[in-house]
């Protein structure tokens, strides 16, 4: 049997957890980091998510 409110739970810290190092300043070095291995087509669209995760952050 599947104990859902301890999933919950243990999802909800997980949230927590990602939010506290989803930092503006960590998201725009996880953006140059893909910026660097992924070709230049789509650095645009890297930025405009990168953008999207720190507005919802």
């Amino acid at each position: 049997m599947v104990d859902f409110d301890a999933l919950k739970n243990k999802a909800e810290g997980l949230v927590g957890a990602a939010k506290e190092h989803a930092t503006d300043e960590r998201i725009d070095q996880a953006a140059e980091g893909l910026k660097k291995v992924a070709p230049d087509s789509i650095d645009g669209a890297i930025d405009k998510i990168a953008d999207k995760a720190k507005g919802l952050n």
